[in-house]
């Protein structure tokens, strides 16, 4: 297999281990409404997908406005930047990873369902974002994580085949997003199982073994 023609990354749980930190603030979001989130509700629901999705699922057979969207989406963000700013790192291994694959000039994207201000919370406590040509969020796409768009919007903006590249995920809406895009795919096991996550063509626990070499074995031997 030649080289990837793009690399493209998720953000939460994926180049940071946030999901507990996430799952914190919907938690206390849902007790001001005398309500309880469970973390399986949360893995099941929540992860990897967009918070327009979400809030309609939290308010489920009640009417949203896109508004009321904004105001839940502000509401619980700030609730988790709040929560996150004191313990904010990468996952073990990010920085010497995007080393490598800029090295190789793969060109370094990320694909999130997260918004805009979350983004820029990433980049002011993560040094990373000279690495990345492109950053697509949830706000750019009209169907969140399963459906492919994310990703497919991504390798359109990159100017490449989404067949030619391959995506980092750490979430089931996620991976089955990129797989959906003809896109290789590597999971992350900072919040899913290795057997929850087995669709992806490689599992890795974060960053550090791995080589541009390695990757691409991993993927081919699928």
């Amino acid at each position: 297999m030649p080289l990837p023609a793009a690399a493209i990354f998720d953000l939460d749980g994926t180049m940071v281990d946030n999901n507990p930190f996430h799952i914190k603030a919907w938690q206390a979001f849902y007790e001001r409404r005398g309500r309880i989130l469970t973390e399986a509700d949360y893995k099941t629901h929540i992860n990897g997908r967009t918070n327009a999705d979400v809030v309609k699922w939290v308010f489920e057979g009640e009417p949203i406005t896109d508004a009321d969207i904004a105001a839940y989406t502000d509401e619980k963000e700030s609730l988790y930047r709040d929560i996150y700013a004191d313990y904010i790192k990468p996952v073990h291994g990010l920085l010497p990873w995007l080393h490598q694959l800029q090295q190789h000039a793969i060109p370094i994207a990320m694909a999130t369902s997260g918004i805009p201000d979350n983004i820029n919370f990433f980049f002011q406590h993560v040094p990373v974002q000279p690495f990345f040509s492109l950053v697509v969020n949830g706000t750019q796409i009209k169907k969140g994580k399963p459906d492919p768009e994310i990703y497919t919007l991504t390798a359109q903006k990159l100017g490449v085949n989404p067949t030619a590249c391959v995506a980092f995920e750490d979430s089931v809406p996620g991976v089955q997003s990129a797989l959906a895009a003809g896109m290789k795919v590597v999971a992350v096991t900072t919040t899913h199982t290795a057997a929850e996550l087995s669709m992806a063509h490689a599992i890795i626990p974060d960053f550090s073994n791995l080589t541009v070499n390695e990757m691409i074995r991993l993927i081919e031997n699928v």
